[in-house]
């Protein structure tokens, strides 16, 4: 029997003992499984390369746990270790025997799991006290028992063993004693060791007999050895494909499509990607990806192995060539991450086109569904956008699908404004911008759907990438001045007229936001006031509202356009009656403000060539006399407009018109206008 203390090698000093090894407990089981896999593929390669000639018989990794005394047992009748294997392997720490094995076997020999030599030590994370039991397959061997309790002191002796293979007991300690639980191993193995190369066991075959279930005599196998993923693409149905898919996940509805990884240069990835069906809007699920290690699960967070749009995605990847810390759940940035981030992005970007151009029908079928994935990948990754554009589709409002050239194509002859921008009109609503899409319509335009989370910023960015480009928002404006062709006739209105007007219909719009009215010819036919928002103003504050720096604009109120038309009969009748009853008062005003603003052009003439310092005090005075005297007929005016507005039911009506086409009347106007409506109709 030999005592000694435990040996901390290189430079791997910082914690390895305990509950500062690895950032999730539950991980010790991963490791010692994944150790007993390794042990147990070391001894298929020392039988394939003729240096062990007897048989290697039943391989699988057993796994138990014994409830009453609180130990968890993991038993491989794979390659073992000799007394000094254990001591140079064991006592040392971070000394990796796989690493050794690798290099001396690497030609026979491609899915050594473990890296680091500290697995083993997870399970003092849960155990008081851990007993390795293992006998080499050399000749001559003798087994080996290694005790330890946590503390740098170990025992080692010289037992007798009759099998081959290493046999490691933990003793739960007891704030880990829920892993003695066989419905939490069966829980862990579940979610870590599904699809190790090795058959891994635990507990027994289940039958039902005389009424109840009974265990059998057969080893209950947890893992499928041979999953999907590592199996050639040509040998895989499209059934099989499915099947994998739901076996994943069980509750999610069959995915749009796959795309089957395979490259072994210049690193070693496979996988199977999925395009999750996204049904509603919002519902988008991150980390469905699942990150295996030679078959063994590491992650299903893999922000930095695939770019931030592909973590939308569903399906494993398996790699050995992913750089992983001890803990084997974070990834490490390197050289490798980036080139197996580009492949999977062209792979993506590949089959993308490959269905597009070969299957088209299905394509714009299921790109409804593709969208919102596609356009974050434009958004957030440059070479992807480059790709895309081959690819990608715009909708219309009656359900055609184009292509970005073919749509260009489409509108360019009607659609090209007096600047010779190219005008992509869109609605973010169908319906409730139903008036505006009609309008466009009816001058032969086309209006596309832009109605993803995503397509404020999307917008903006076709507009920097599309040349000679402009996206507006189809009520973003009058549809003349949407796509302007030449310069309109201007209304024959007096300025003092058109702020008349403005004072009229301020008056009766909702409060809270700002509204600048303005006077427009648009025909005798178009409605008489048409309500808007700037297309830069509303399309920041959406983007302000989804993030990226643009706060200012979302803490900024509404802003809103209210265009007359001056052509239109009512607003021509409101014109009249405003003048039939205010002409007196606004004849009055008028000429006063003449005369007032006559003095302060006098005065101004007069001091024209004089600093501000230089200015006579009484001038000075009297310049705010005459302003304040001009403001004070400018709140008369308003006033009387106010008055003339509260008494006319039609400027009321033709508002709340505009309003309700809006959806901008709510509550109490909205049932004021219900009520007002019924009364003119009698």
């Amino acid at each position: 029997m030999a005592n000694g203390k435990i040996g901390v090698t290189t430079e791997n000093i910082f914690p390895v003992i305990k509950k500062f090894l690895y950032s999730d407990h539950e991980i010790f089981l991963r490791e010692l499984v994944a150790n007993a896999v390794d042990a147990t593929q070391k001894m298929k390669a020392v039988s394939g390369m003729g240096e062990f000639t007897g048989e290697l018989g039943d391989l699988t990794v057993k796994v138990a746990v014994n409830e009453a005394d609180g130990t968890l047992t993991i038993t491989d009748r794979g390659i073992g270790m000799t007394a000094e294997e254990v001591d140079k392997y064991i006592n040392q720490i971070a000394f990796s025997s796989a690493g050794e094995f690798l290099e001396k076997y690497k030609d026979q020999l491609n899915s050594i799991i473990g890296h680091f030599g500290l697995g083993f030590y997870s399970s003092f994370m849960v155990s008081k006290k851990v007993e390795i039991r293992t006998l080499s397959w050399k000749d001559g061997a003798k087994g080996v028992l290694w005790s330890c309790d946590g503390s740098p002191e170990y025992s080692m002796e010289e037992i007798e063993k009759q099998d081959r293979g290493t046999e490691i007991t933990l003793y739960l300690d007891d704030d880990s004693k829920e892993f003695a639980s066989k419905a939490k191993i069966n829980e862990l193995l579940n979610k870590y060791c599904k699809f190790m190369p090795v058959p891994v066991a635990f507990g027994k075959v289940e039958e039902w007999k005389d009424g109840k279930y009974v265990e059998t005599e057969q080893d209950k196998i947890i893992n499928d050895t041979a999953p999907l993923w590592a199996k050639t693409p040509s040998e895989i149905t499209e059934e099989e494909y499915l099947n994998f898919y739901h076996k994943l996940y069980p509750m999610q509805d069959d995915p749009l499509f796959y795309i089957h990884l395979n490259v072994d240069y210049p690193f070693n990835l496979t996988g199977i990607l999925y395009f999750p069906k996204i049904k509603e809007r919002m519902e988008i699920t991150r980390n469905k990806i699942q990150l295996f290690c030679n078959q063994m699960f590491v992650t299903d967070s893999v922000e930095n192995i695939v770019p931030d749009f592909l973590t939308l995605l569903h399906g494993v990847i398996d790699s050995p060539d992913i750089p992983l810390n001890v803990s084997r759940s974070y990834l490490q940035e390197d050289a490798n991450v980036k080139k197996i981030s580009t492949y999977i992005t062209k792979k993506v970007a590949d089959r993308l086109e490959e269905i597009s151009r070969n299957d088209k029908e299905s394509f714009e079928a299921k790109w409804d569904n593709l969208k919102l994935f596609i356009e974050y990948g434009m958004l957030s990754d440059e070479k992807f956008f480059e790709k895309a554009r081959k690819f990608a589709l715009l909708k219309t409002d009656d359900g055609k699908y184009f292509n970005y050239e073919d749509y260009r194509k489409l509108i360019e002859p009607e659609q090209t404004d007096k600047e010779n921008k190219v005008v992509y009109l869109y609605t973010t609503d169908p319906v409730a911008q139903y008036s505006y899409i009609e309008d466009a319509k009816n001058r032969g335009y086309q209006v596309l759907v832009f109605d993803s989370q995503l397509d404020a910023h999307f917008v903006n960015l076709l507009e920097s990438k599309l040349e000679n480009a402009k996206f507006v928002r189809v009520d973003s404006d009058s549809i003349d001045n949407l796509i302007r062709k030449e310069e309109k006739e201007k209304p024959q209105l007096k300025a003092n007229e058109v702020k008349e007007l403005s004072y009229i219909f301020e008056s009766v719009l909702p409060e809270g936001a700002n509204y600048n009215v303005q006077v427009e010819n648009l025909g005798v036919t178009s409605a008489p006031i048409l309500i808007t928002q700037s297309e830069f103003m509303r399309r920041y504050r959406e983007m302000s509202a989804l993030g990226g720096g643009l706060n200012f604009y979302g803490e900024m109120p509404e802003s809103y356009n209210v265009v007359l038309n001056c052509e239109n009969p009512l607003i021509k009748k409101i014109v009249d009656a405003k003048e039939a009853q205010t002409k007196s008062i606004t004849d009055e005003i008028t000429a006063k403000k003449t005369a007032l603003q006559s003095s302060l052009e006098e005065l101004d003439a007069k001091n024209k060539d004089k600093k501000y310092d230089e200015i006579p005090v009484a001038d000075k005075d009297e310049k705010e006399r005459l302003n304040k005297e001009i403001d004070a007929l400018d709140n008369q005016c308003k006033d009387a407009m106010t008055k003339f507005a509260g008494n006319n039911t039609l400027v009321k009506q033709i508002t709340d018109l505009a309003l309700l086409s809006n959806n901008m009347l709510k509550g109490k106007e909205l049932h004021s206008f219900i009520k007002r409506s019924l009364e003119i109709l009698k």
